[in-house]
């Protein structure tokens, strides 16, 4: 029965997203929301390790590489993004792995594990700005507008086109992150992120399964820069790479809810919001401090709401639904007892 509801509730839902671009097609909007589908592809990709306790603070590098590998390939090579990003999701693939098997091989967890991402975050943030030359260094770069066919350059000037690719990308998002939670990698990484030695005692294969998740993180981190650079047609180091990025990640997919499919959403909603209210209310005066106030929130949240907006919400649901405990009254329990004490 709740299958069957679940169900509908979704159809129903993917109806009412695939329709809104036809009753409401103002472009201001459509772009807020395909920023908020494509940033919430992007979270949901950082909760695939967030989930299980490998707090990676790198996810802003292999967003990088998704973008700009994919912008370099088109304006240097002229090989359309539809081969480009393929090729990009093999560099963050590589990477991921290259970062990932020493940490794992050699036990680096925890706030170990997060400096040597950060490290990594960092370097390629430098080595964007350092090559300046074929990257436009911190000024940004920019992939040449396509002169003939749109479909080959994956561009499109039209808004309702990126929604509606945005909202496939969310939902495939979506999908992959339910995949996992139903699949036995759940458990194993679950076994693993309580006591890595049972874990291994138990036949799991520690470094192969953090390793697969971690690229499987990378993967979907790449394409969603990757997306995000065809839609923008304009990155730069500050927006798609970065400690800053890696950083918003781990605040908004904290903050709606690490251990909920859509809790990444709820926090991509919220701060993609927050920054456009700041620049509105402050413009260039507000730069920076979506971050301060995400560092900020991030600390309270951890600390009075560690499951998240919606986390929390669905777990006070399940608290009113659940039934009430039984308990013997006091009056039989006083009867039983006098019976079993009078005399025969």
């Amino acid at each position: 029965m709740n299958l069957g509801r679940n169900a509908i509730a979704w159809i129903v839902g993917a109806l009412v997203l695939g329709a809104l671009p036809f009753v409401h097609s103002d472009p201001y909007h459509l772009h807020i929301l395909i920023l908020i589908l494509i940033w919430s592809f992007a979270y949901t990709s950082w909760s695939m390790m967030g989930r299980f306790g490998l707090t990676s603070l790198g996810h802003g590098g292999f967003m990088g590489i998704g973008a700009y590998v994919t912008a370099l390939l088109w304006n240097h090579l002229g090989i359309t993004p539809w081969l480009g990003i393929p090729v990009a999701l093999v560099c963050a693939a590589i990477l991921a792995l290259v970062v990932g098997y020493p940490c794992f091989r050699f036990r680096i967890t925890g706030h170990y594990f997060a400096l040597v991402t950060l490290a990594l975050s960092g370097i390629v943030l430098q080595v964007i700005t350092a090559t300046r030359d074929w990257t436009g260094g911190s000024l940004g770069y920019t992939p040449e507008a396509a002169k003939g066919n749109n479909l080959l350059a994956m561009q499109s000037g039209d808004k309702v086109v990126w929604y509606l690719v945005a909202l496939v990308v969310w939902a495939f998002g979506l999908v992959v992150w339910t995949w996992v939670d139903r699949s036995m990698e759940r458990a194993a990484m679950e076994a693993i992120s309580e006591d890595e030695d049972a874990a291994a005692a138990a036949g799991v294969n520690v470094t192969a399964e953090k390793l697969k998740i971690t690229v499987l993180s990378a993967l979907m981190t790449a394409l969603a820069g990757a997306v995000y650079c065809q839609y923008q047609m304009f990155i730069s180091p500050d927006t798609v790479s970065g400690i800053g990025v890696s950083l918003q990640m781990v605040f908004a997919a904290v903050v709606g809810g690490l251990y909920v499919a859509l809790g990444p959403t709820v926090g991509a909603i919220i701060t993609i919001l927050s920054a456009e209210m700041l620049r509105i209310g402050f413009g260039t005066k507000a730069v920076g401090w979506d971050n301060l106030i995400y560092g900020a929130l991030l600390v309270v949240f951890i600390i009075f709401l560690p499951k998240g907006i919606l986390g929390s919400i669905l777990d006070r649901v399940r608290l009113r639904r659940a039934p009430a405990p039984t308990r013997p009254a006091a009056e039989t329990v006083r009867a039983r007892s006098a019976s079993a004490a009078s005399p025969p």
